[in-house]
């Protein structure tokens, strides 16, 4: 890297100004074992913005079961500032997964939104502040790629097209998520889990590329985890070829990746998917499970400014007393990130008190 430097120094005016701190929002606190990104500033300008930081706190961005719709509640006579807010939420889905869905719901209303939406979008600014300091996690792990996929059959209450969702790791680091609103009908739960098969990998096969030309090799093949094994037939299995004509551009894309070995794919129990904050509302203690499988964490107590640590002792005694803040996320021999549910459950109730 300061080769890299030393070399534009010579071609362009330009100085260095040393380790990224802060950027576009965007907060870099450096940890003894990686670092952790977070827009706490951000955050908080917004709640200042629209007057909630005196509101009460949320434990979830929105209720468990919840469905939003175009015909609940009466329209906004100021539908601006809806829109201002929903805008500036998605840039902080930056640093914060875990609003992804819920920011993804408050979307599709921009056109047109009602009262009730305006109402769930001040429960994210409600949840934003009972976790201001939090932000995602990057640490030191294996170069292995595993990818989560996931969808909420018809879930939409008035147009009833289905939610994807899906997760990618590289070793125990979420580097890439999505939730969206699929963009036709699946006349099935297993339709709509191959679409969102579909998309999991398009998006893991252009990580592997990207990783490839900056010649970074992984250890093992791409791993992709479903929670359908319905699903997982479809891309092993071609005796079912004859039932899937109406999704067949799908299924030849992924039996192909799968027949060439560029990517494996295997079972997950639906108490392990850790997809499923990305596609529907989620009870309190589910979500804050999942949100921990996220690395969405907080910040650890750090001193600003020009003040340095004098020792490497130092720096690791800080640490130290940090670590009941920051998580270790659990992962199996293979590499994936997700863990055994009773074992994770016992962590985050631990973390939480």
């Amino acid at each position: 890297m300061r080769g890299l430097i030393n070399y534009l120094k010579q071609h362009f005016a330009m100085k260095d100004l040393g380790s990224l701190s802060f950027f576009l929002g965007i907060h870099v606190q450096y940890l003894t074992n990686g670092m952790l990104l977070s827009q706490s500033k951000y955050a908080l300008d917004l709640l200042s913005q629209f007057k909630m930081t005196e509101a009460k706190p949320a434990k979830t961005p929105i209720p468990a079961g919840s469905q939003l719709s175009k015909h609940h509640g009466d329209p906004l006579e100021n539908a601006t500032e809806y829109r201002q807010l929903v805008g500036a939420l998605q840039y902080l889905t930056l640093t914060r997964p875990d609003i992804s869905f819920t920011v993804n719901q408050l979307c599709q209303f921009m056109h047109n939104p009602s009262t009730v939406h305006w109402t769930a979008a001040k429960r994210v600014l409600r949840y934003l502040k009972g976790s201001l300091n939090h932000g995602l996690l990057f640490t030191k792990g294996s170069l292995t790629l595993n990818a989560y996929s996931d969808s909420d059959w018809a879930g939409n209450p008035d147009d009833r097209r289905s939610t994807i969702g899906y997760a990618i790791y590289l070793g125990p680091c979420l580097i890439s998520w999505s939730a969206k609103k699929q963009t036709m009908v699946s006349k099935s739960s297993i339709e709509a889990e191959y679409r969102s098969l579909a998309l999991t990998i398009g998006e893991v096969y252009w990580l592997r590329m990207l990783l490839k030309e900056l010649q970074v090799p992984l250890d093992t093949t791409p791993t992709l985890w479903c929670d359908n094994l319905r699903a997982l037939s479809l891309a092993t299995n071609p005796v079912y070829h004859a039932k899937t004509k109406h999704i067949e551009v799908d299924y030849h894309f992924i039996r192909e990746k799968v027949v060439n070995k560029d990517i494996t794919t295997r079972y997950l129990s639906t108490i392990d998917q850790v997809v499923d904050i990305f596609t529907k509302g989620l009870t309190s203690a589910r979500f804050l499970l999942l949100r921990y499988k996220l690395r969405v964490t907080t910040s650890p107590i750090n001193l600003q400014g020009d003040v340095r640590r004098n020792s490497a002792g130092q720096d690791q005694g800080s640490i130290d007393k940090d670590k009941g803040m920051i998580p270790a996320i659990n992962s199996t021999s293979d590499g994936s990130p997700h863990a055994d549910h009773a074992q994770d459950s016992k962590t985050v109730d631990a973390f939480l008190v």
